[in-house]
């Protein structure tokens, strides 16, 4: 999930190539100067990142807000990673701001796959319930000390009460009104969902773009920077953003998902989906299809099961 809708304006970005990192390095981890650096084909939102060679990776945040979470992953990754059943970023290195470059960055250990998409997954179901046994793992953790929901993680973990106005404001401009009643409906009941437990950890974007495959299966997870210790409701998201009918069941019951807690997580699918087709509608461009597909998701779910109470 992108961050800039959540608080305010969107961040003023800096211009990130390899000549930058390569003086970073050079200044501040010599022993790499030599290796080569090459932009990393798929970028993220908030960092840009580099190959360090054949076996590093330099992440930098594109802009100040999200600087804020290097902090935070260098302290926790480490502690996180080995409790952990798949690989996920352990830092080897932190940067110090500079004159040139005005926040703290990361070298990181390469970690290999592509992003996840469903024309790469052998088995869906299979890939479902290893990335429910990874989430089941990350909220075993123990929470002392953990960041709770706050602006390092544009308050993931926390109530969806935040983004009411957001939501109420991006319905409207939906390309296509005949799910909008659904969609408030379903809005409604994520809101007024109660807790399901005691906070734990999450990881705060459990996005396609964040997960590794590698021949066919889950590999690694990626991009911790919005993670954190709250409500888990944000990792389900992926269960309508990448998986489908078949999948998603598995991945939910493995989780022991609760009704309360599968209806927080519909609550954040709609908020980044309609908050999303809003924006690209006022910028005059076709909706994104990730999005799109996460609403006929949706409402494709709750129509099955009003159809199935009806019999």
């Amino acid at each position: 999930m992108s961050s800039e809708e959540d608080l305010g304006p969107v961040p003023v970005r800096l211009p990130l190539d390899e000549d930058l990192v390569r003086r970073l390095v050079a200044a501040q981890f010599p022993g790499w100067a030599d290796l080569e650096i090459r932009r990393v084909a798929e970028q993220g939102w908030d960092n840009r990142t580099f190959h360090l060679g054949p076996a590093m990776s330099v992440r930098l945040p594109s802009a100040e807000p999200y600087a804020l979470a290097v902090q935070k992953e260098q302290r926790w990754l480490p502690v996180l990673a080995p409790r952990l059943p798949l690989p996920i970023p352990v830092p080897l290195g932190h940067g110090s701001p500079t004159e040139e470059y005005p926040h703290p960055w990361s070298v990181y250990g390469w970690l290999p796959g592509q992003p996840a998409d469903r024309s790469l997954i052998t088995d869906l179901r299979r890939f479902a319930a290893e990335l429910a046994r990874f989430l089941l793992a990350l909220q075993s953790v123990d929470t002392d000390g953990g960041p709770g929901p706050g602006v390092h993680n544009w308050f993931r973990g926390g109530p969806l009460i935040r983004f009411v106005g957001l939501v109420d404001d991006s319905l409207p401009a939906l390309p296509d009104q005949s799910g909008a009643d659904q969609l408030r409906r379903l809005w409604r009941c994520a809101l007024d969902a109660g807790p399901s437990g005691s906070p734990v950890w999450f990881h705060g974007d459990i996005a396609a773009g964040n997960l590794l495959v590698k021949d066919g299966e889950l590999a690694a997870v990626i991009d911790f920077g919005t993670c954190g210790v709250g409500d888990p409701a944000c990792d389900l998201a992926i269960a309508w953003t990448l998986l489908d009918s078949e999948s998603r069941p598995v991945f939910l019951q493995a989780l022991g998902a609760d009704p309360a807690l599968i209806a927080r997580a519909r609550g954040w699918v709609l908020w980044k989906a309609v908050s999303g087709i809003a924006a690209d509608v006022a910028d005059g461009v076709e909706p994104r299809v990730d999005a799109l597909y996460a609403l006929d998701q949706l409402l494709t779910e709750t129509d099955s099961v009003r159809a199935d109470s009806e019999v």
